[in-house]
């Protein structure tokens, strides 16, 4: 581990996966709490789009990835309330078109196809200065988003109805937290792949599920969850020589398990 930290790189890499770690345990919590994991599925596999877009076009893949996802959630909002179509028939459209717009734009570009494995299941140690801004600015913009509006966004996760009787906005913080979320799995993809990123944002919250009922409390725990399978996962990843997503999701099942199993065994007992 010492040698690791010795590399300028490395340092970026750890950086980069407590940042995550922290966007993706706040946004995360209210995923899960709201029961929306499969629509923020649909939004990270639809984001493929914008790549394949951004590689087309010659601009940076994360930016198109950004916009790719932020239109898809809104499209998804839009879409589930001013039709009777049904909602896991929205998220499954737009996942399947996200992928397939994709595929046909690397497909039809000239030149060189990009390594597209590593947007798919992540490189963290490919992070760049760029990404670390990146990171950090959606990093603030989440966390002010969720002091000041904190009690809003929870009297939504938990009860949309009750929240409508008290006169919150619910149509606009639904879309704001959907922009969040876009935003969240945009950042996320360089650590753990699109086809990942789900998992980062519900294991961590999952476990820290089992361990208390309180919202606060939940983020908070998910985030150091997040932060521990995060470093541990990365640390495996540069030992064993293997993927850091994988690494990192595996890690972080392997703590929800053992807290589960260890809370029944416990449960058990007495």
């Amino acid at each position: 581990m010492t040698e690791l930290l010795s590399y300028p790189f490395f340092t970026r890499v750890l950086t980069a996966a407590l940042l995550i770690s922290a966007a993706c345990g706040i946004t995360g919590s209210y995923i899960v709490a709201r029961r929306i994991v499969f629509l923020s599925g649909s939004i990270s596999h639809s984001s493929f789009g914008g790549i394949g877009i951004a590689h087309y076009f010659g601009f940076n893949p994360i930016i198109g990835a950004g916009i790719f996802a932020v239109l898809s959630a809104f499209a998804i909002e839009k879409i589930a309330r001013s039709t009777k179509t049904r909602i896991d028939s929205v998220i499954g459209i737009l996942w399947s078109f996200g992928m397939a717009t994709g595929i046909i734009f690397v497909f039809i570009t000239p030149g060189y196809a990009p390594n597209l494995i590593s947007y798919l299941f992540g490189n963290i140690l490919m992070v760049s200065l760029f990404d670390i801004a990146l990171i950090t600015v959606t990093l603030f913009i989440i966390a002010a988003v969720f002091i000041i509006f904190f009690r809003e966004i929870l009297c939504i996760a938990f009860d949309e109805e009750f929240a409508l009787t008290q006169g919150i906005r619910v149509t606009a913080i639904n879309y704001l937290m959907l922009c969040l979320t876009a935003l969240t799995i945009v950042i996320s993809i360089k650590a753990v792949g699109i086809i990942l990123v789900i998992s980062l944002l519900t294991i961590p919250q999952a476990t820290a599920g089992l361990l208390t009922g309180d919202f606060k409390k939940m983020i908070l725990a998910s985030i150091c969850f997040a932060m521990l399978s995060s470093l541990s996962g990365i640390v495996i990843s540069s030992v064993l020589n293997i993927p850091s997503g994988a690494a990192i999701i595996f890690t972080s099942s392997l703590i929800f398990a053992a807290i589960k199993t260890a809370m029944t065994i416990f449960a058990k007992r007495n």
